[in-house]
């Protein structure tokens, strides 16, 4: 495998980052995770929007132009001679002191890691995940918003060690206030007849790549797509749930808190919408290759 490090292409054992990188210090940095389809890196150009503005948001000043990232992750997925798969883009504060004074590291550090992912067994894709609500809370926009994607995963990490100690694989966020935030790692939707909803970003939501493109789908499927707030009572009795994310793509949600959902199985919205989503994986995106 190749890493694009320090602005080269370089063997993964070789691909080394300084243990004075505030990004492995303080977890100050930003990423995105971004999917590979058929030839195609899915949607770069709203992961590379997203990527900046997250960097903007802690202050940190991007070392390249979209297009300079944008020509780099290209030529990290050919290197590595992809066609499916996931990439881990990576921006870094950069080298600097012990201190947590951001201003003293002089250059940020772009990491691109292009490989293959699989986050959940194909079998929950047929069968549906069972999660629960965690009591660790979802940062709180004015402490770290988490709308800013960046390298600090500890609270999602955090969420994630109750949820496998339950026995499962996921779980449901709630904010401070009590509502329904995310999951640890990806959006939420409830379906209830020919409605999806959402929580809005500002109840502690990461505005997904994936949950975009899901509701641009749904609306055009003709489903009322909102933004609401939500808590527990509207995902218990909803006809379905599904998460969504750039890893997960798109999973039914069977039971929650020992509530099942629906039919106890991934219903017929959530079905469609794979289906949909499948398709315009096949043809949204950078190609790669020269067909």
């Amino acid at each position: 495998m190749k890493v694009y490090v320090s602005g080269k292409l370089v063997p993964e054992k070789q691909a080394k980052v300084s243990v004075f990188d505030h990004g492995l210090l303080y977890g100050d940095g930003v990423f995105e995770g971004i999917r590979i389809y058929n030839g195609r890196v899915f949607m770069l150009t709203e992961h590379l929007d997203r990527l900046y503005d997250s960097a903007k948001a802690i202050a940190l000043k991007m070392p390249m132009t979209k297009d300079e990232l944008r020509q780099a992750v290209v030529a990290t997925c050919r290197a590595n001679r992809l066609r499916n798969g996931y990439i881990r883009l990576v921006v870094t504060r950069g080298v600097g002191t012990l201190g947590l004074n951001p201003y003293l590291c002089k250059r940020a550090e772009v990491i691109i890691i292009a490989a293959s992912i699989q986050l959940y067994p194909p079998e929950l894709y047929e069968q549906g995940l069972k999660i629960v609500t965690v009591g660790t809370l979802r940062n709180a926009a004015e402490a770290l918003n988490p709308r800013i994607k960046s390298l600090n995963y500890l609270n999602n990490v955090l969420a994630k060690i109750e949820a496998l100690n339950a026995g499962v694989m996921e779980c449901i966020m709630l904010n401070p206030a009590g509502q329904v935030a995310e999951a640890s790692g990806d959006n939420i939707f409830a379906v209830r007849g020919r409605t999806l909803t959402t929580p809005p970003c500002w109840c502690g939501a990461l505005r997904g790549i994936t949950r975009d493109a899901v509701m641009e789908l749904a609306g055009q499927a003709g489903y009322d797509v909102r933004e609401e707030v939500m808590n527990r009572y509207d995902l218990y009795t909803a006809d379905e749930v599904f998460l969504t994310g750039t890893a997960a793509e798109i999973i039914g949600v069977v039971e929650i808190d020992r509530r099942v959902i629906g039919a106890g199985c991934p219903g017929p919205v959530t079905q469609e919408l794979e289906a949909a989503f499948r398709e315009l994986a096949k043809t949204r995106g950078e190609p790669l290759y020269r067909r």
